[in-house]
């Protein structure tokens, strides 16, 4: 592959070995490979492998691959997952397929406990819906008095809550309109196709 060393779906996973991490970090490789991986499109992972002790060969201070993970992790947002040996990222590969198959089924996820009070599980519902987080969903219901109100509101009303442009309006009217041909929302206009994102 010209760009990482193994695809699964949509994501691409760079292998190292402990000892080339080292080397990539000392010789600038290592973040212009990853601006390389993100700009392929896809969602990236790199796989560490390798003990610890491989690393004692490389003579880098323990401070500059804490350095290098801390950028990797949390200032590109590349995942870093870890194996032993060549076997050991075989089966991570695997797992990792295994697990993105079973997300792209049909299940989806929420995150977090259900709250059990009223407005609180009403905010947790509103926010299943396309681009409304906590504060556009604190928003619509204070706007529409309770879920069903939203759920039967037109574009327009939706649009009328600041944060809701029209994009996620539209969104949100195709997703809760009735399925089938002639399908219309309360103020007439037809959602058979999902608005362009």
């Amino acid at each position: 592959m010209k760009i990482g060393d193994y695809q699964i779906n949509d994501w691409l996973f760079e292998r190292k070995t402990l000892l080339d991490f080292a080397e990539s970090i000392k010789d600038g490789r290592l973040f212009s490979q990853a601006n390389r991986l993100l700009r392929a499109g896809s969602s990236v992972a790199f796989i560490l492998e390798g003990k610890a002790g491989d690393l004692a060969r490389s003579r880098m201070r323990r401070e500059s691959l804490q350095g290098a993970l801390i950028s990797l992790s949390l200032i590109y947002q590349i995942p870093v997952l870890r194996s032993l040996d060549p076997g050991e990222t075989a089966g991570l590969l695997l797992y990792a397929g295994q697990q993105l198959q079973r997300t792209e089924s049909d299940h989806i996820f929420r995150h977090g406990r259900r709250p059990k009070r009223r407005r609180r599980l009403q905010l947790y519902v509103l926010q299943g819906l396309p681009g409304i987080g906590p504060e556009r969903a604190e928003r619509l219901l204070t706007r529409f008095g309770g879920v069903e109100a939203v759920m039967v509101a037109s574009q327009q009303e939706l649009q009328s809550v600041p944060g809701i442009g029209e994009k996620i309006g539209e969104t949100v009217r195709w997703l809760l309109a009735r399925d089938g041909p002639g399908s219309v929302n309360r103020d007439g206009t037809l959602h058979a196709k999902p608005p362009e994102t």
